[in-house]
């Protein structure tokens, strides 16, 4: 995309995290937001504070989970902004559990928001998107789309569908003016962890609070970072992007030995939770 100057940006999951750097690092490019989410204290915080930035910037209360909303969203942007030229869909939220304990209604939540959440979305902007000279969907993937890990079976598996979804969607809008960036970030340091529901933690920590505090010892990169790259993939024009260190070493590994790869990273992570109890 030439410029970001002026166009019209959805986020959505914008009240935090990812979401929230990327509103704040568009904002100073110039670009004109309508930023969604489910935390309205926390969505009119990151939009207050844009605002008295001069941006442009409007708010949805929006659950991403429901197929309504996001059709609402998609109006309410027309409505306001105009049609939108790039579509960031970055809502997601976490689960731990172990296959035989995942509860039916907490896998529909999450594959809900992380999965249909992004095809929704896709789907109720691709009418606005079309209608611009040059547009863009983002679709927030995940490390975990190559590499799976015990307790993240319904996270892996969303994260995987957004992949093969990104990948289908992109050729059929080749020849359109809308273009489509699958991210797959590594460990970030949001509240995802401390939101995310859990089921049974033991396969991997010792406590629930245990497995909360692995991730952030983990996750190194900042959310600031995050939206850094991401609005770099978006203004150099690429279809794949990898964010962070871990991300990138694991998929090396993926591409190394996709059959081995899960297993040495499973591997990996309990010798550092041994290491670190010593």
């Amino acid at each position: 995309m030439r410029t970001l100057q002026g166009k019209v940006v959805v986020i959505t999951g914008a009240a935090s995290g990812i979401g929230a750097a990327l509103a704040a690092g568009l904002a100073r490019k110039g670009a004109r937001l309508m930023l969604a989410d489910v935390d309205a204290p926390g969505l009119e915080r990151v939009a207050t504070a844009l605002r008295a930035t001069g941006c442009d910037c409007h708010t949805s209360l929006t659950d991403t989970g429901s197929e309504e909303a996001i059709h609402q969203l998609a109006a309410r942007t027309a409505a306001q902004l105009g049609p939108a030229d790039v579509v960031i869909n970055n809502a997601g939220v976490g689960l731990i559990a172990p296959v035989e304990g995942v509860q039916t209604r907490d896998a529909h939540w999450l594959m809900n928001i992380n999965f249909w959440g992004v095809v929704h979305g896709c789907q109720a902007f691709l009418p606005q998107l079309r209608s611009r000279p040059e547009a863009l969907l983002v679709n927030i993937s995940s490390i975990f789309a190559m590499i799976s890990m015990p307790t993240q079976s319904i996270y892996n598996a969303a994260k995987a569908a957004v992949r093969g979804f990104s990948d289908a969607l992109r050729e059929e809008l080749r020849d359109t003016p809308v273009r489509v960036l699958c991210v797959h970030p590594g460990g970030i340091r949001t509240n995802i962890a401390n939101k995310a529901r859990i089921t049974d933690s033991r396969m991997v920590a010792d406590s629930d609070q245990e497995a909360r505090d692995n991730f952030l010892k983990v996750a190194r990169t900042t959310p600031e970072e995050a939206a850094r790259v991401i609005i770099a993939a978006i203004e150099s024009g690429k279809t794949r992007v990898l964010i962070g260190a871990d991300a990138k070493f694991m998929d090396f590994l993926f591409r190394l030995a996709p059959s081995r790869s899960s297993a040495w990273v499973t591997r990996i992570g309990k010798r550092l939770r041994t290491m670190a109890k010593r």
